[in-house]
C-alpha cells in the first residue's frame, strides 16, 4: 500500500502530543502469544520498543514462553498437564522452564532488540530479589512448582532504567518455603510489576481484539471499561472464559496506581505504537 508523504507527516504530527505525554515515564509490555511465535510480528514488537526508548520512553518487558516450553518437554518426552489453565509444574518440569525463559527465551529477546539499535538486558524474578513466591494453593488442586507472588522488589528493574536498558524479564521466582524456584504467570507478574514501578501503563499482548460484546464479531470490541463496567460486564457474560484473568491482570494494576492498562491483539503489527500514539487505539482501556 503506497503511502504518501503527506500522510506520513500526519501520523507523525498526530503521535507527537503522545510522545510529549509519554516521555521519561514507564510502560510495562507483557508479551506473549502469536507475537512470540511469529518471526514478522516478533520484528514488529521488538521495533516497537526500540522505538520507544528512542523518544524517551521508559520500557519493560516481562515475557511468557508457553510454547517453547512445551516443545522443550515433548522433546524429553514428558506431556504437558494444565489444571484450571495453569501448567503443572513438576520437579523436573520446573528446570524446564527455568532453563528455557530465564535461559534461551529471554536471551533471544534480548539479542533480537540489540540487533537493532536498542539497549537490553535480561533479568529473572531471581535475580536481585526481583519476585518472590510461596506455593500456589487453592484448597483443591496441587499445581507442583507453580507459585504465588509473595513481593516484587523492583530496585533492580530501575537501575537498569537509570542505566537506559530495557529490561527483558521471565517469570520465574524464588520460593520462600520448601521450593527454590516457582514458575509464575506471567500475566500476573507483569501486572505486579507495572504496579511495583508505578508505571504509567500496563499493556498486555494476547492473541484476540480485547474485550467484545460478542467474541465472535471483533466489531464489538469496547475501546474503554471503567473499573466500575468490569462487574456488569462479568455478571452479563461478557467478560468471561480465558478472558476472566487477563482482565483481572488488568483491572488489578490500575487498582494498583497504574494510569492505563490495555488489552491489545498482537497478531496486528505495531499494534503497541497505534495503541498509545493515535487517537483511536486499537484495543480495550481500562481506567478508573
Amino acid at each position: 500500500m503506497f503511502i504518501s508523504n503527506m500522510d506520513k507527516a500526519q501520523v507523525l504530527s498526530e503521535a507527537l502530543p503522545y510522545i510529549q505525554k509519554y516521555h521519561g515515564k514507564t510502560v510495562v509490555v507483557k508479551y506473549g502469544g502469536n507475537a512470540m511465535i511469529n518471526d514478522g510480528l516478533k520484528a514488529a514488537v521488538i521495533s516497537d520498543l526500540v522505538l520507544l526508548t528512542t523518544v524517551g520512553i521508559n520500557v519493560v518487558l516481562v515475557h511468557g514462553g508457553g510454547p517453547e516450553i512445551t516443545y522443550m518437554l515433548n522433546k524429553i518426552g514428558k506431556e504437558s498437564k494444565f489444571i484450571n489453565g495453569i501448567r503443572y509444574t513438576d520437579e523436573e518440569s520446573i528446570n524446564i522452564v527455568q532453563m528455557v525463559l530465564a535461559g534461551k527465551t529471554n536471551k533471544d529477546l534480548v539479542n533480537r532488540i540489540q540487533r537493532i539499535g536498542g539497549r537490553a538486558v535480561g533479568l529473572s524474578g531471581l535475580d536481585g530479589g526481583l519476585i518472590k513466591a510461596k506455593k500456589l494453593e487453592d484448597g483443591v488442586n496441587d499445581y507442583g512448582c507453580v507459585g504465588e507472588i509473595v513481593s516484587i522488589d523492583a530496585s533492580v528493574i530501575r537501575d537498569m532504567i537509570d542505566r537506559k536498558f530495557i529490561p527483558v524479564i521471565s517469570t520465574v521466582a524464588a520460593g520462600i518455603d520448601d521450593n527454590p524456584v516457582y514458575n509464575i504467570n506471567a500475566d500476573t507478574a507483569a501486572a505486579d510489576i507495572a504496579v511495583a514501578l508505578g508505571a504509567e501503563n500496563f499493556l498486555l499482548l494476547t492473541d484476540v481484539r480485547g474485550v467484545m460484546r460478542d467474541f465472535r464479531d471483533e466489531d464489538t470490541l469496547i475501546p474503554v471499561i471503567s473499573l466500575e463496567e468490569v462487574e456488569t460486564l462479568k455478571a452479563d457474560g461478557v467478560i468471561s472464559g480465558g478472558m476472566l484473568p487477563k482482565v483481572n491482570c488488568c483491572v488489578r494494576a490500575v487498582k494498583g496506581g497504574v494510569s492505563r492498562t490495555f488489552i491489545l491483539d498482537g497478531r496486528i503489527a505495531h499494534s503497541i505504537l497505534i495503541e498509545m500514539f493515535s487517537d483511536e487505539g486499537i484495543g480495550t482501556m481500562f481506567i478508573k
